[in-house]
């Protein structure tokens, strides 16, 4: 090789130098860890009140963090890894972040400062479910299942009778659930300043202890603006159990001022309560309308459970009689009688199982025209009766082309 080849590639590699530091654009990834043993509980311990705030008597933890801001985007992935700390149940529970602070959110509201505008309500009484003017509702960065006691309750030391429940397919308990997820799409609300948050479903004093951390990896792409819609979650003090389904639609008017280009609606549904007869447990159709046009015609339903068993160690065990062709001592095939263990975990759910997380469905709407929109939920929803607590937790925004 001549010494032009090698002028040629010295040259070559310089100018890459050149155009990465002139245009600013990080390229090492950067990790971001938001909360680390974080407790989540009802009225327990505390931890640090200094950087992290506590709502509804710690059910909800949220804090202010900073990142950089990536003038020509960047993927970006959350992690949340989850342990029980005594709380043996299966909760739902969800990661937000509160996009704009100069409108009312359900910080605000939490905190005595605002009330929820009227216009987001519905039926007199579900407050805070729809985008108004004013007032902007968290978007959920993940929804996701507390597994049956991960964790705590995973030491068959400290909890003999927990062996017992445990299948000889499951070599061991896991001591943690950890969930990973794309969110690069929402890379316009995660950058910079913003309001980060957690909120676990949990009524004991023990709860659960969280991590969080956002990775942002620096490669350059696609910036997109995020529009939030509507979100049924209670997370404050102020909203209740969205038991509205049964009663009503969740019926969003909103006005664009500018055509959104790529437009995509992004879909989060998972149905709770009623124990066996409930919406948990049975097949309800959600339907979405976006400007009157079925957009999203689901039965969101998860039958795979069971692949999740060793996250809950505490779940509730029955037997089942059954029958099969099993090898004997022999080594030949006989028909007999066995019995099985089934877990409360194993049975399928409403899009969810204990310690899975829930993928949004993602809808492409194309370029939505300047002007009036309407976006309508039906989910036929079962009556609440005594204490099922029947309800569907519901979320939903907009990405379009910047």
């Amino acid at each position: 090789m001549n010494l032009s080849f090698y002028v040629k590639n010295i040259c070559c590699i310089a100018f890459l130098l050149i155009v990465e530091a002139v245009s600013g654009q990080q390229t090492d990834p950067l990790k971001v860890e938001v909360f680390k043993n974080r407790s989540i509980n009802f009225g327990g311990k505390t931890g640090d009140t200094t950087t992290v705030k506590r709502l509804q008597n710690g059910r909800v933890v949220f804090k202010k963090i900073t990142t950089p801001v990536y003038e020509e985007g960047t993927d970006v992935s959350i992690k949340i890894t989850l342990r029980s700390n005594g709380d043996r149940w299966d909760k739902s529970g969800s990661c937000f972040v509160i996009t704009n602070k100069e409108q009312i959110d359900i910080i605000d509201v939490a905190l005595g400062k605002e009330k929820f505008p009227k216009q987001s309500t519905i039926l007199k009484e579900y407050q805070g479910v729809l985008k108004t003017e004013n007032y902007t509702p968290a978007i959920e960065l993940m929804r996701f299942i507390s597994p049956f006691g991960v964790g705590y309750f995973s030491d068959e030391k400290k909890h003999p009778k927990i062996r017992y429940n445990r299948p000889v397919y499951i070599p061991k308990w896991e001591k943690e659930v950890v969930w990973e997820k794309d969110i690069s799409e929402l890379e316009s609300i995660v950058t910079g300043e913003f309001y980060i948050g957690v909120w676990i479903d949990t009524w004991t004093r023990e709860g659960y202890e969280v991590d969080v951390a956002l990775e942002y990896s620096g490669r350059p792409r696609p910036k997109l603006k995020v529009i939030p819609l509507i979100n049924t979650v209670y997370y404050v003090n102020g909203q209740k159990i969205p038991d509205l389904f049964s009663q009503s639609t969740v019926d969003l008017n909103f006005i664009t001022d500018k055509n959104l280009k790529n437009a995509q609606l992004h879909y989060t549904t998972t149905g709770h309560g009623g124990h066996r007869g409930g919406d948990e447990f049975i097949k309800i159709r959600n339907e979405v309308f976006f400007d009157l046009k079925l957009v999203l015609d689901k039965i969101p339903w998860r039958d795979d459970c069971a692949s999740f068993r060793r996250f809950n160690p505490s779940s509730g065990v029955w037997t089942k009689k059954d029958s099969a062709y099993t090898y004997n001592e022999s080594f030949k095939k006989e028909f007999k009688e066995i019995e099985e263990r089934i877990a409360s975990s194993d049975f399928s759910r409403s899009n969810w199982c204990p310690g899975s997380m829930v993928t949004p469905y993602k809808v492409d709407l194309g370029t939505i025209e300047k002007g009036d929109h309407n976006l309508l939920v039906k989910i036929p929803g079962t009556a609440n009766k005594k204490e099922q607590y029947n309800h569907w937790l519901v979320s939903a925004y907009l990405t379009y082309k910047k």
